[in-house]
C-alpha cells in the first residue's frame, strides 16, 4: 500500500469538498458585503427623507413668515432655528455634497432669518439654500444602490 500520494491525487480525490468550501466562502463574503451595503442604502435613504420631510417644513415656516406676515405662530423663527439644526444634524450621515449645503443653510439662515417678513433678498437667499440642499438631497437618493 503506498502511503505517499501526490498533491494532484489529493486534490483531485477532495475537488468537491474544496469546491464546495469555495463556493461557500464567495457566497458568505458576497452575502455580508451586500447587507452592510443595503444597511448603509437605508441609513442615507431614510435620513434623506427626514431632511427632505424638515425642509418642507422650513419652507413653510419662510411662507408663513415672509409672505403672511406671521412671526408668531407658523413662521416662528425659533421654530427655524430647530428645523434648520435638525437637517444639519441629520445631514451629518449623508455623502457629500449634503453636508456641505447643509451648513451652507445654517450660514445663510444664520444671515438672514431676522430680515425675514421685511426683505425679499432674504427669503429669496433662503428659499434658495432650502432648494439647493433639496436638490443634492434628491440627487444622493437617485444615486444609491
Amino acid at each position: 500500500m503506498v502511503v505517499n500520494s501526490s498533491f494532484k491525487e489529493q486534490v483531485r480525490r477532495n475537488s468537491v469538498a474544496l469546491i464546495s468550501l469555495f463556493v461557500a466562502v464567495s457566497g458568505l463574503s458576497y452575502n455580508t458585503w451586500r447587507n452592510e451595503r443595503s444597511e448603509y442604502n437605508r441609513n442615507q435613504r431614510v435620513s434623506s427623507f427626514e431632511v427632505l420631510l424638515k425642509l418642507g417644513e422650513l419652507q413653510q415656516l419662510v411662507f408663513h413668515n415672509h409672505y403672511d406676515r406671521d412671526s408668531e405662530n407658523k413662521g416662528n423663527p425659533r421654530t427655524g432655528w430647530a428645523l434648520v439644526l435638525t437637517v444639519q444634524d441629520l445631514s451629518t450621515i449623508l455623502v457629500s455634497p449634503v453636508p456641505d449645503s447643509s451648513k451652507e443653510l445654517v450660514e445663510v439662515w444664520g444671515d438672514h432669518w431676522s430680515q425675514l417678513g421685511d426683505s425679499q433678498d432674504s427669503a429669496d437667499a433662503i428659499l434658495s439654500s432650502i432648494e439647493k440642499l433639496r436638490a443634492d438631497t434628491l440627487a444622493l437618493l437617485g444615486d444609491l444602490d
